[in-house]
């Protein structure tokens, strides 16, 4: 999952970034509404976490920006105001959530990994498919009941595909689900490699990574 993060107190920010990139997500941090209208004008996101109180503005100025160009990022508010009025005008202006602080990050992420999964149109948390059952919140996968061990990289990958099963995937699209802006080391054949790793592990298996050249990467299950 790719994240933007605007939040301006750094304590804060350092605890949100370390804990989603621990699980796997790449999150990029902005300190300041401009950062993070530069951030969005160049990469489409997964998830949107917003502080209302910034430096050079308000939050609810980016996502009245957002949801004016019919953008629909899912957008979680981050607000330390107490007054009902402030929540309910981010709700008006489309948050989708909103969380008060102080908050505790196992529920940020539980509301976080809640929008995507509405985003990508699934019901329930657990996803099936083919003999692969996958479980993005218990951040477990199973083949044939079979538990198959991923890295952090692996799981966020398996989770990229399955959101898109059936469809194909460019490789640049991958990449920009998997590494951050300040991942600048990395290339774009780290792609070939976490595809290949994650390949082998959904062997022997109904599922697995078609490469088409020139287009991408497909997650297909066998009848």
């Amino acid at each position: 999952m790719r994240v933007l993060l605007v939040e301006d107190t750094p304590d804060v920010a350092d605890a949100i970034v370390e804990h989603f990139r621990r699980r796997g997500d790449a999150v990029d941090l902005a300190d300041a509404c401009a950062a993070a209208a530069d951030a969005l004008a160049v990469q489409v996101y997964d998830l949107l976490i917003l502080d209302i109180n910034l430096p050079d503005g308000s939050g609810i100025d980016i996502l009245r920006g957002l949801r004016r160009d019919r953008d629909g990022t899912p957008v979680l508010v981050l607000t330390a105001r107490l007054a009902v009025e402030d929540r309910v005008e981010a709700l008006d202006m489309g948050a989708d959530d909103y969380l008060m602080k102080p908050f505790d990050l196992r529920e940020l992420e539980a509301r976080a990994r809640a929008l995507a999964r509405r985003r990508a149109g699934e019901s329930g948390g657990v996803i099936e498919y083919g003999d692969l059952r996958f479980d993005p919140a218990g951040r477990t996968a199973e083949v044939a009941g079979r538990p198959i061990a991923l890295t952090k990289r692996e799981f966020c990958l398996l989770e990229t595909l399955v959101a898109n099963r059936g469809r194909v995937m460019p490789k640049e699209a991958i990449f920009d689900k998997l590494f951050a802006f300040d991942a600048e080391e990395v290339g774009l054949n780290a792609v070939e490699v976490y595809v290949g790793r994650l390949r082998r592990k959904l062997e022997p298996s109904r599922v697995a990574i078609r490469t088409l050249r020139g287009l991408g990467y497909q997650l297909v299950a066998d009848a």
